[in-house]
C-alpha cells in the first residue's frame, strides 16, 4: 500500500524529533539572540529561555518566529509547530518542523458518475531549517524541504474539485493537487545585520521560493489542520518551489524590500529531478510587520511561461494581510488575500482567500472561504466558442480537528472536514448541480506546539 512508503519518514520524524528534544533540555544557554536587543522576543512561560537561542533565519535581531516559507514573514505572534535544537556542533542550530497526513477524502459525493473522485492518501512534508552566527552580525542559514507526496500519491497527486495545475502523463491536471517533488527546497541564506533595525540578506535556492505571495498555505498556522491546497494556490503561493531562485532583501525596521530573479516555469512532471534552472523571470516583496500580531506584503510577479503545456507569460499581483495572537494555552491566526494574474490580451483571473484556525488546549476548529476564476480551458473544456471564457467558482470549507496523543514531542491528531462548492448552471451538468459537496477524515502528524507568544 503506498502510504506504507510514509512509515520510515514517520520513524525518522520521531527520532530526529526526540533526539532534538534531548539536546535542547541538557543545555539551556541562549547563543544566538541577546536578550538585551529591544527586538528580541521574550516567550511566555516556561519557553521563555528557547526564544532566546534561535534567531529569524535571515535576521539576528527579529524572533525565528517571524519564519515564513522562503523569506516570507509572518506575524511575530504566530505559533510554531517544531522543536529545536540550538548545539548541534560548531555553533550550529536547527529548527524541524513538517506534517504528514494520513485520510480518506470523498470529493463531489453521491455524484460518482460525475466529476470528481475519492482517495486514502498522505499528504506530508518535512522541513529542516539550520543557522550558525559568523561573528556577531552575521548569519548563515541553510533549508532544506522534502515531500513523498509522488510514491505515496503518485503522478496526478490527490483529487481535489476545481484544482487545476501543472501536468501528469503530457496532460493538464483538472480537479486535482499535484504532488510535490522530492525535493521542495534547497536553499542558503547570508544576512548582515547593519544594526538592529538594519539587515540585508542574499538567498539563493535550487529549488527555493522567490519574493512573492504570502507565506505558503502549508506553513501557515491559519491551515495547519487542512490537508488540501487552497484553490487560489495558483494565484497566490505557487511559487514556493522553483529551480532556480536568487533573491536580495533589505530589512529597514517593520519593512521589508525584495527583490527576485527565478525560473518561471513550474515544476515538471518527473518529481524526483532537478529541472533547468532558467533564471527568465522576475518579482519584488514589500513586507510590513507594524505590530507582533500583523504582517501585510504587497508583491509582484513576472512569470515567463510557467505552465508546461502552454507559452504564455503571466504577470502576477498579490496582497495579503495575516494575523496572530494569544497564548500559551490557546492562538488564533488567520490570512486574507487577493491574487491577480494576467495572463495578457485581455485575459485576466482574480482569487481571493480567507482562511482562519483556533487552537484551544489541542482542540483546532478551523475555516476556508475562496472565489476563484478560472477559465473553461483551464477547467478542462474545450468546446467551441469557449475559449477566454470565465467561471466563478467558490469554496468553503469547515473542519476541525482534535489532538489524541503526543508522541515523542510529535502531535497525533484526529480530524475531518467538508466542502461546498458553488458553481454557475454552465458547469452543473459536469458535476452534478450546482452546490457539490465534498468531505474527509484523517489522521494529522506533526511537532506539538513550541509556545512563541
Amino acid at each position: 500500500m503506498r502510504t506504507l512508503l510514509l512509515l520510515p519518514l514517520l520513524i525518522g520524524f520521531a527520532t530526529v524529533v526526540t533526539a532534538q528534544h534531548h539536546d535542547h533540555h541538557r543545555d539551556h544557554e541562549p547563543t544566538s539572540v541577546d536578550s538585551s536587543r529591544p527586538s528580541a522576543v521574550h516567550q511566555h512561560s516556561d519557553t521563555a529561555d528557547v526564544s532566546m537561542m534561535m534567531p529569524h533565519a535571515y535576521s539576528l535581531s527579529l524572533p525565528m518566529t517571524r519564519n515564513g516559507s522562503g523569506t516570507s514573514w509572518q506575524p511575530d505572534a504566530s505559533p510554531m509547530y517544531a522543536v529545536m535544537s540550538h548545539d548541534v556542533g560548531s555553533g550550529w542550530q536547527l529548527m524541524l518542523h513538517g506534517s504528514i497526513f494520513l485520510r480518506s477524502t470523498w470529493q463531489n459525493i453521491g455524484k460518482q458518475d460525475k466529476r470528481g473522485g475519492n482517495a486514502v492518501d498522505a499528504p506530508n512534508w518535512i522541513m529542516a531549517m539550520a543557522q550558525r552566527k559568523l561573528g556577531d552580525n552575521d548569519l548563515l542559514s541553510v533549508q532544506a524541504m522534502m515531500s513523498l507526496d509522488r510514491p505515496v500519491m503518485g503522478g496526478d497527486g490527490y483529487p481535489l474539485l476545481f484544482q487545476t495545475g501543472e501536468t501528469w502523463n503530457g496532460r493538464s491536471l483538472v480537479d486535482r493537487q499535484h504532488p510535490h517533488d522530492l525535493f521542495a527546497a534547497l536553499a542558503v541564506a547570508y544576512t548582515r545585520r547593519m544594526s538592529d533595525d538594519i539587515d540585508i540578506t542574499a538567498y539563493v535556492g535550487y529549488p527555493g521560493e522567490p519574493a512573492i505571495g504570502p507565506t505558503a498555505f502549508m506553513h501557515r498556522p491559519s491551515s495547519v489542520s487542512n490537508p488540501d491546497a487552497p484553490l487560489s494556490h495558483h494565484w497566490l503561493d505557487a511559487t514556493h518551489i522553483v529551480f532556480g531562485v536568487g533573491t536580495l532583501g533589505f530589512r529597514w525596521s517593520t519593512l521589508k524590500v525584495e527583490g527576485s530573479v527565478f525560473t518561471g516555469k513550474e515544476p515538471d512532471e518527473h518529481r524526483y529531478d532537478f529541472d533547468k534552472p532558467l533564471f527568465d523571470s522576475y518579482s519584488w516583496r514589500v513586507s510590513w510587520a507594524p505590530s507582533r500580531h500583523i504582517v501585510a506584503q504587497v508583491s509582484q510577479g513576472y512569470l515567463t511561461a510557467p505552465e508546461a503545456l502552454s507559452t504564455t507569460d503571466v504577470r502576477r499581483t498579490t496582497a495579503s494581510v495575516q494575523f496572530a495572537a494569544g497564548s500559551q494555552s490557546a492562538w488564533w491566526s488567520g490570512i486574507v488575500a487577493l491574487g491577480h494574474n494576467d495572463a495578457g490580451h485581455g485575459h485576466e483571473e482574480y482569487a481571493v482567500l480567507a482562511e482562519a484556525s483556533v487552537d484551544i488546549d489541542g482542540t483546532i476548529p478551523y475555516a476556508r472561504a475562496e472565489m476563484v476564476q478560472k477559465s473553461r480551458e483551464e477547467l478542462g473544456f474545450n468546446e467551441s466558442g469557449a475559449h477566454g471564457m470565465i467561471e466563478d467558482i467558490y469554496a468553503v470549507t469547515l473542519g476541525a480537528s482534535q489532538r489524541l496523543v503526543t508522541v515523542a514531542n510529535i502531535d497525533v491528531a484526529i480530524g475531518g472536514q467538508i466542502t461546498m462548492n458553488v458553481i454557475g448552471d454552465s458547469l452543473a451538468t459536469f458535476y452534478g448541480g450546482t452546490t457539490p459537496l465534498s468531505g474527509q477524515v484523517y489522521l494529522r502528524f506533526n511537532p506539538k506546539l513550541f509556545g512563541m507568544f
